[in-house]
């Protein structure tokens, strides 16, 4: 009954725990059952070293439902197997499981039986927007290699990936794709084990202690995960039983062509719970913190990289995919459910609205969205010479024009350091000392500004090179000054971040965010103030220009100011040139307040102040 009850919720799309019936679990000693989703198949053949690869062999018989077939056999962990799936045609196609937890790779394209344990601790502490995040994007796969270029396992990212990731201050890490990829230029993002945590680090077990390591570090963990497309090879989910069964059917809903990989079929009731389970699955066996959902945009809209012509419009004559979006919703509101503390995180480049509102009101959803529009106009600013940096001022105040629309993140990530758009550090304008200045205060405007933070990995050494999946990232380069002092200046900046409210006790509204010079273009001077929710404040100060400015004077509440944070420090790369530290506020009129500081701001700096009476 209880297997009649999940296949009816799996043909229902409501399915969130598909992989304790599908896929391949032990059920004595020695004893195994499989079984696999086929609903277009002749007839399904269970194959693997424990029947000497033998189709004719173990032929797996069909369930209740007309779609699923099952075998139970004597076997033993470790052992490597694969579907043999016939069709009406004549033709044999061998698969691999699409629920198992770990995969032969890169030995085989094969799936290993491998048992693992749900997660004891599903931490539903909720964790809500009043509180800091600081995200550092890794590729476990290339933050650090072994003289030979070998990865570094999951067992050695252990001992060095989660001290250093405690030591730089850090409220959370974010791994991109994890789960089984074929394709290394992919950087996981082209996905064919949607259960199975990549083989190529270790074993789903070593994997499930790296994060229980970094848990136990204070640290949360977010997977990049990926449900917008699949990549078309043969031997996985691709037509997997002779004909499209993932994949939409529909010939302007089958592929991203731009990818070369196939589209989901949202709104399959197996489909759906083959997704919900694969994210739940994260959660459950796991113990993750959260998600970042890849390329939703191309999921929302049906002409997503499409020209005229090439796409059907949906039943009310426009170009949203209905079904996609009801999946999303159904995803967002089943993670919660289940696991009230999650973090679901979209990656969405468009605009569409009320991403970030609860289902339950109409929203989509998510918890945070990752505002593309602040890294685009930021890094275009920081790339212009600052002579003429006055011709685009609006890349740095418009962001606040929809900033509290949603609930954002903001990322500097791994897209924005590949495809000769540069480094970090080597897109900003000037010689070799500007460019430290340069990254210096935009990472002092980003922490400052609304909106959670996530920067990928390198730039809190400076590394001029491109992110370059094949090797690691060059932590040599701490031998020298510049970029030892600019991990240092992370560093300090990170737990800056962390101990002062307001810098993110309000992400979401006016309260907490407060113009003070918006509209100096000839200085490229701007001028905020945060507040947390007692109303203590901090006063950002940011000078983009190439030159000091002197005695700048700033319309302010009445008070005195401390100097609690400096770019231009020594001890961070900078010239120092700052030896004030106090700020008393005067009764002169400035920017429509009646009291004002005059204040010293080199070039390519950021300054915070403090309220202290």
């Amino acid at each position: 009954m209880i297997n009649k009850f999940k296949l009816e919720n799996f043909r229902n799309g409501t399915e969130c725990f598909a992989y304790e019936f599908f896929g391949c679990h032990k059920i004595s000693d020695g004893k195994y059952v499989f079984r696999v989703w086929a609903p277009h198949a002749k007839n399904v053949s269970l194959v693997g070293t424990f029947n000497g690869w033998n189709e004719s062999d173990t032929v797996m018989q069909k369930l209740s439902d007309g779609e699923s077939f099952e075998a139970a056999i004597q076997a033993k962990e470790g052992d490597t197997y694969q579907f043999c799936i016939h069709t009406f045609d004549g033709r044999k196609l061998f698969k691999a499981d699409p629920y198992a937890c770990f995969s032969d790779y890169p030995n085989t394209s094969k799936s290993k039986i491998c048992t693992i344990s749900t997660n004891n601790d599903r931490r539903n502490i909720y964790v809500g927007n009043n509180q800091p995040i600081n995200i550092y994007e890794v590729s476990l796969l290339s933050w650090k290699r072994h003289k030979n270029n070998s990865y570094y396992t999951y067992a050695e990212l252990e001992k060095t990936l989660v001290p250093y990731v405690k030591k730089m201050g850090y409220t959370h890490v974010e791994f991109m794709p994890v789960t089984e990829f074929p394709y290394d230029g992919s950087w996981g993002y082209q996905v064919t084990g949607y259960f199975s945590v990549t083989a190529r680090l270790g074993t789903p077990k070593q994997f499930k202690r790296l994060i229980d390591c970094f848990h136990e570090n204070g640290i949360k963990v977010i997977l990049d995960w990926v449900p917008a497309h699949f990549p078309k090879d043969d031997w996985a989910l691709y037509e997997f039983d002779g004909q499209p069964l993932y994949e939409c059917p529909l010939w302007d809903r089958m592929e991203h062509s731009g990818w070369g990989t196939r589209k989901f079929d949202f709104g399959n009731g197996g489909v759906d719970s083959f997704l919900l389970s694969s994210a739940v699955f994260m959660f459950d066996v796991y113990g993750v913190d959260g998600l970042r959902v890849d390329a939703v945009a191309s999921m929302l809209y049906l002409d997503y990289d499409k020209q005229y012509g090439d796409w059907t419009p949906n039943i009310y004559g426009d170009n949203r995919n209905l079904e996609a979006i009801l999946f999303i919703k159904k995803l967002n509101s089943a993670i919660k459910r289940h696991f009230p503390s999650a973090i679901i995180i979209a990656e969405e480049s468009a605009a569409f609205p009320d991403l970030t509102k609860k289902v339950e009101d109409g929203g989509l959803g998510f918890d945070y969205k990752w505002n593309m529009g602040w890294m685009n106009d930021v890094l275009f600013y920081c790339r212009q010479d600052p002579y003429f940096r006055s011709y685009h001022h609006e890349k740095i105040t418009f962001s606040l024009v929809y900033a509290f629309s949603e609930r954002f993140i903001l990322p500097l990530s791994h897209d924005e350091v590949v495809h000769v758009k540069g480094s970090i550090v080597n897109k900003m304008h000037g010689e070799y000392a500007d460019k430290f200045s340069g990254e210096r205060s935009l990472l002092g405007f980003m922490y400052a500004h609304p909106g959670k933070k996530l920067n990928f990995m390198g730039y809190e050494i400076a590394q001029f090179k491109e992110w370059d999946y094949t090797a690691g990232i060059e932590f040599y380069l701490k031998k020298f000054e510049k970029h030892r002092k600019m991990t240092a200046f992370v560093k300090a900046l990170n737990l800056f971040y962390v101990q002062n409210k307001p810098l993110y006790e309000i992400d979401d509204g006016w309260d907490g965010f407060k113009w003070l010079v918006v509209d100096d273009k000839q200085s490229n001077l701007f001028a905020f103030t945060r507040y947390d929710c007692s109303g203590e404040s901090i006063t950002a100060v940011i000078n983009f220009s190439g030159i000091d400015i002197i005695n700048y004077e700033i319309g302010i509440e009445k008070g005195t100011y401390r100097l609690v944070f400096n770019t231009d420090k020594k001890s961070f790369g900078g010239e120092g040139k700052l030896k004030k530290f106090i700020f008393k506020t005067v009764n002169q009129t400035s920017q429509g307040k009646e009291n004002s500081i005059f204040i010293d701001v080199p070039k390519l700096s950021c300054l915070y102040l403090k309220k202290i009476n």
